[in-house]
């Protein structure tokens, strides 16, 4: 494809994107549309931002205003294929953000400097204005790169309750303004020395709504986040490793990131002034299958009144049965459901055939459609913050829910057993399904998360119900 200053703009991520990561502004690059060309004296900030070589552009005419940049020995050094040099990298600049399809975005990198070769991901975006640390410990997030469109991330910086997971599964975080000193009566720890002490980078000062426009237009890009300890950047080498990247389709992550052995579970919600609780006094047994398993909905079942068994997501159905429990869970968790389906399906179907009451949410809502014998596929563009308006369909009531999933299950594949319960009413994907012949159902979405704050918390009172009927 010819070099022309339409396709610049575009690899760029579009006008306003281009004004940022080059540097010249919004007027500049109205400019270069309406002339065809971009003069000579922004041709270094266009190679900065694109990985373009100065070859590149002298070979296009089209692009030329006036006296082009004379090639020069020195110049052609400078602008090598392979290696950035510092000359041409945009000031201020520390860590970039490459996608498969070369477009390059600068910013400042924070956390920790990235290995060779750097994290590679599926780069998706997270519309929440609040939980960035909860969201960061998402075992969920595992095999991607987080792109939060609130531009105020780290101002209530870290603590040690605020978490899901004791380790980030997420291959880096991205975005818009550059991280300040915490605010908050709670923090105990910058977000910047939080991600270092735990092998995460961050990249600040992105135009995230650009990012957000072209994951929202084009599906979530493969990209890879680099911030090398020596500035040095070959950005041929980033883009060839994003476009190998063979992205989430496929790909069974729960084994990366599930429990390695069985462990009991009896910490409660956390409320004011005293933090979390025990349960002490349980009137139930549940099993709960750890597929990334967020700590809260532990919590939350802890905190309907169960004694929690904790098992790995590679779990048999005797290995879950032998437990005697009165109720099994299946958790959240990343990756293909089909998958992690290999396994998990019949281990679902062997607790289903026993009559044991089941409930799923995320992971465990598409892996218990797939054990019911639906499909599932992957969204081209999937549900991820905490603004997701769900509706009831046996109540009538609407639910601001919480959510992150780039898969969902296919409504009209569920056998007639199986009825539809929820749906979003964003577009009208399945939100959830309860089975008619036998105690089982399923959401999409995270109740045990807060945007209601509170509005999906009775799917555990109705999972102990269904326990109660049985026994």
């Amino acid at each position: 494809m010819p070099t022309t200053v339409d396709t610049i703009i575009d690899r760029l991520g579009g006008a306003e994107a281009a004004a940022h990561l080059t540097g010249v502004g919004t007027e500049a690059v109205r400019k270069w549309r309406q002339a065809g060309a971009i003069p000579s004296r922004h041709w270094p900030a266009v190679i900065a931002a694109t990985g373009l070589t100065l070859a590149d552009l002298s070979d296009a005419p089209s692009l030329r205003a006036g006296p082009t940049m004379p090639e020069t020995a020195e110049m052609s050094q400078a602008v090598p294929h392979g290696v950035v040099p510092q000359a041409v990298v945009p000031p201020g600049a520390t860590a970039v953000l490459v996608l498969a399809d070369g477009a390059v975005f600068w910013g400042s990198g924070f956390g920790a400097h990235t290995a060779t070769p750097a994290p590679v991901g599926e780069v998706c975006f997270n519309t929440g204005m609040t939980g960035y640390q909860e969201t960061l410990t998402d075992p969920s997030y595992a095999g991607q790169i987080i792109t939060f469109t609130f531009p105020h991330i780290g101002n209530v910086g870290t603590n040690a309750e605020d978490i899901e997971a004791t380790s980030i599964a997420a291959r880096g975080v991205v975005v818009k303004q550059d991280v300040t000193e915490p605010a908050n009566w709670r923090a105990t720890q910058h977000l910047d020395a939080w991600l270092r002490a735990r092998g995460v980078a961050g990249l600040g000062g992105v135009d995230t709504r650009a990012l957000t426009v072209r994951i929202r237009d084009g599906g979530a890009p493969s990209g890879v986040l680099a911030f090398p300890a020596d500035g040095r950047y070959d950005l041929d080498a980033l883009r060839e490793v994003a476009a190998a990247w063979p992205g989430l389709e496929g790909m069974d992550l729960a084994k990366e990131v599930t429990c390695r052995q069985m462990y009991e579970w009896d910490e409660t919600r956390w409320a004011w002034p005293d933090g979390y609780g025990r349960q002490t006094a349980p009137k139930h047994h549940v099993v709960a299958v750890d597929y990334g398993a967020k700590r809260n909905i532990l919590r939350c079942l802890a905190a309907a009144g169960c004694r929690v068994t904790v098992v790995p997501a590679t779990a048999s159905a005797e290995d879950i049965l032998r437990h005697v429990p009165d109720g099994v869970f299946l958790s959240n968790g990343p990756g293909d459901p089909a998958a992690t389906g290999e396994y998990a399906v019949p281990a679902i179907r062997g607790v289903m055939d026993a009559g044991v009451p089941l409930f799923g949410i995320c992971l465990g809502h598409q892996l218990l459609g797939l054990a019911l014998g639906a499909k599932t596929f992957k969204m081209a563009r999937g549900h991820r913050g905490a603004n997701q308006p769900v509706k009831d369909l046996t109540t009538g009531r609407v639910e601001i829910t919480s959510q992150n999933h780039g898969f969902a299950v296919d409504p009209a594949t569920l056998p007639e057993t199986a009825q539809v319960t929820h749906v979003s009413l964003f577009d009208g994907s399945n939100e959830g399904l309860a089975c008619s012949d036998r105690p089982a159902f399923s959401v999409q979405y995270h109740p045990e998360a807060s945007p209601g704050p509170s509005d999906s918390h009775y799917l555990f009172g109705r999972f102990v119900e269904m326990i109660e009927r049985r026994t």
